[in-house]
């Protein structure tokens, strides 16, 4: 790529534009995309320099901020012809991004069909897979034979998005089944359609979540999947990139939730410093906030640490241990909420794992705390004679907080997708400060336990 640059910075000088033409024409696709990567204030002047069809199929697989400068300084004629070349779905989701008066301007450019086609795709929900999918795509009948089906591929397959799937409606246009043309292509011409369906129909409904179809996709290894209407009424077909393209969308907005951030929705780089700070700072006060819960809990234990200060030598590692068992716990099923591998209805389940899981972590972990205290006992009397109560408090409270630290870790992300919110806003912080707080409670109460009659204070309930 460095290659690639240094020899088109030295075309450039030249200011030639056939030989820029020449150059970027002979260029791939995605090298072409890397360019732009590289050079982003040229992206303008190489998306005009190419050829109209390439120009199309590069723009569409640039990202959205990409696409934008792009836009703004394009000449209106040439964003017109880009935007008509557009394949449906490509040019729906660039006109969910644009902002109203741009896309009203932009529809206007379109030929009469066109203009229909995208303002119905736009009366879908935005997160639906209506947004997706793409009208382009080859219908045939059950009564045809396959010498009739490959006269009509020949006629009509250009303008399809993709032709490896043909789908057979009946005359009311209610999708029947879907055929794979190498099945076509490897039977006698006279074959009718009827005899090659097998009735294993896999659609998706317009208004599916888009999250859905992406575990569709993935568990029936398809390059394309019909979309239907509540009436099985076939409306369009959603490929493969397109699917492709949003998985990686929703895992960015997953990792950046999961991280106790919102969905920066444009890459780190381009995204405007006081966007970035709006987008971070309300979960910062929402988690800072939380963790004044941890002082008033500490607070409310002052007359027993003020007894015993050595109990306040293993808060940090007590409180931690409970929200890096948290964290792991929501990370995993959050993850594998996202792949459909865990469902609402496998809560309890998901619960027997995470109690067996945290018992024997915690026990694991309390026996390290345990020998600790045990072995630095032998080099130190710090603790004192007290020391094996302290040993048993640690060891305890490390079980308590583990096992808790899972449940809550697993379950909120359960309970957030319940009540209808996205199970990634149970992020790692979130559940680390929850089970901060409740980590306190359970060590100083066992403290209590084991210490009450030593500190004479009343055990807290």
């Amino acid at each position: 790529m460095k290659e690639m640059v240094e020899e088109l910075e030295l075309i450039l000088k030249t200011e030639d534009e056939e030989q820029l033409r020449a150059y970027l024409d002979n260029l791939n696709i995605s090298e072409v995309e890397e360019l732009i990567d590289e050079m982003p204030e040229m992206a303008a002047l190489f998306i005009q320099s190419i050829s109209l069809n390439r120009a199309v199929n590069v723009f569409r697989i640039l990202d959205f901020p990409t696409q934008e400068r792009i836009i703004k300084k394009l000449p209106g004629a040439k964003i017109a012809e880009i935007v008509r070349e557009l394949p449906p779905d490509d040019r729906t989701a660039l006109f969910s991004e644009l902002h109203g008066d741009t896309v009203k301007a932009m529809i206007l450019q379109l030929p009469a069909d066109d203009r229909k086609e995208a303002l119905m795709l736009l009366g879908y929900k935005e997160d639906s897979v209506g947004r997706l999918m793409t009208p382009d795509y080859i219908t045939v009948k059950k009564s045809w034979d396959v010498t009739r089906v490959l006269t009509h591929l020949r006629k009509y397959g250009k303008n399809s998005e993709t032709i490896d799937v043909l789908y057979v409606i009946d005359s009311s246009g209610v999708l029947v089944d879907d055929i794979r043309i190498r099945d076509i292509l490897l039977v006698e011409p006279e074959t009718k359609i009827s005899t090659l369906m097998d009735n294993r129909l896999i659609a998706l409904n317009v208004n599916d979540p888009q999250e859905e179809a992406i575990n569709v996709f993935r568990m029936n290894n398809r390059t394309a999947l019909p979309v239907t209407d509540d009436n099985n009424i076939l409306l369009g077909i959603v490929t493969v990139d397109d699917i492709l393209w949003i998985a990686n969308e929703e895992y960015t907005e997953d990792i950046q939730k999961i991280g106790g951030t919102e969905a920066l929705d444009e890459p780190y780089l381009d995204i405007n410093i006081m966007r970035l700070v709006k987008k971070r700072v309300g979960w910062l006060i929402i988690l800072f906030l939380s963790e004044m819960l941890t002082t008033t809990a500490m607070q409310s234990y002052g007359g027993e640490l003020a007894s015993l200060t050595m109990l306040a030598f293993f808060v940090p590692l007590i409180i931690s241990s409970g929200g890096n068992s948290g964290s792991q716990a929501s990370t995993l099923i959050i993850q594998a909420m996202a792949l459909g591998e865990v469902k609402l209805v496998d809560w309890w389940r998901v619960m027997r794992r995470e109690i067996i899981s945290g018992l024997l972590l915690g026990t694991i972990l309390g026996i390290i705390g345990f020998s600790r205290v045990a072995i630095w006992t032998t080099f130190s009397d710090i603790y004192g004679e007290h020391w094996l109560l302290m040993a048993f408090t640690v060891g305890f409270s490390l079980i308590g907080v583990v096992l808790w630290g899972s449940l809550a870790g697993s379950m909120l992300p359960l309970a957030l997708k319940k009540v209808g919110f996205d199970p990634a806003t149970s992020s790692a912080p979130f559940v680390a400060t929850l089970v901060d707080v409740t980590g306190l409670v359970i060590y100083f109460n066992i403290a209590m336990l084991i210490f009450g009659h030593i500190l004479k204070v009343p055990v807290h309930k």
